[in-house]
């Protein structure tokens, strides 16, 4: 069965979904398959912004959508439902149980996309979404009855500094890297670190910023130690870890992929699509504004 085909008449879960390639991935759905038929987006609510306000304002409303709008009317568009949770809590932060059950009940497909992509992050923040929210989303999947399968975002990264042909092989728990300076990685113990951490930060009275910076260099620190050049590829190996683990007696496929640089679209919807500039997108747009006369 052809990937297009495979999509119709099923209901998908998207984690992330106000992130740069979930949205990508939101529009090519509904762009080769309009007879998916529901897809539930996971969105953090905002105090100054509702869930249904940012689905249109982050998503829907964007450029990106205007083919499948002019294509497939606002019907197609109708099929996304905005959830309110986070990926951070346990259930993913759904605490409308009606929904929680209907999502349970009906989703055949779940994309796990939800990340900090700082290199650089807050250790206990990367930790909350790569590595926890990693686990909340696998112990989720448990619980729906109909999963056939969960497509789970990581990052070409998690290699670390590794060079030559690297194997496309899951890290199994406990895994760390060459150079690491312990042999074993427990992430409780990394959990609890943090924790620790934290309360001796507030027991100091620390102010915000001081608290921020503390945080970073202890995910930097940690990364390090256990291999990692950073708090981002370490979180997010973690997280591999964590939702291979959780996937273990399931009846559902797990799929993990690991794009490199995210870039901006090739073909379709349209050429060139980007927001905002990520990684080697500066360099691309200073060649097109003639600042640069050779990549």
């Amino acid at each position: 069965m052809e990937i297009v085909q495979y999509f119709e008449d099923k209901t998908l879960f998207i984690s992330g979904a106000t992130g740069f390639l979930a949205r990508m991935a939101l529009e090519k759905i509904l762009h080769v398959q309009p007879k998916v038929k529901k897809i539930f987006v996971l969105i953090r609510a905002k105090p100054e912004m509702s869930i249904q306000q940012r689905l249109q304002d982050e998503i829907l409303n964007l450029e990106l959508f205007r083919v499948v709008n002019e294509k497939f009317g606002r019907n197609a568009l109708e099929k996304v439902v905005p959830v309110a949770g986070d990926t951070s809590m346990e259930n993913l932060g759904i605490t409308n149980s009606e929904v929680r059950e209907e999502i349970w009940r009906d989703v055949d497909i779940i994309i796990s996309s939800a990340a900090t992509t700082k290199f650089d992050e807050r250790y206990d923040l990367a930790l909350g979404i790569n590595t926890l929210g990693a686990l909340h989303v696998g112990n989720f999947a448990r619980k729906c009855s109909k999963l056939k399968m969960l497509l789970h975002v990581s990052t070409a990264y998690v290699h670390g500094m590794r060079v030559g042909l690297i194997p496309e092989v899951p890290f199994h728990m406990g895994q760390t890297l060459p150079g690491a300076q312990i042999p074993c990685l427990d992430i409780n113990t990394e959990k609890k670190i943090v924790e620790e951490r934290l309360r001796q930060l507030h027991t100091l009275n620390s102010t915000p910023k001081q608290i921020t910076s503390a945080m970073k260099d202890l995910g930097i620190e940690r990364a390090k130690l256990h291999g990692w050049p950073n708090t981002y590829s370490f979180t997010k190996a973690m997280g591999e870890m964590m939702i291979l683990e959780e996937m273990k007696g399931t009846d559902y496929k797990l799929v993990i992929i690991r794009p490199s640089i995210v870039t901006s679209t090739f073909r379709e919807p349209f050429p060139g699509w980007i927001e905002g500039l990520r990684t080697i997108d500066a360099l691309f747009a200073a060649y097109g504004k003639g600042k640069l006369t050779f990549l």
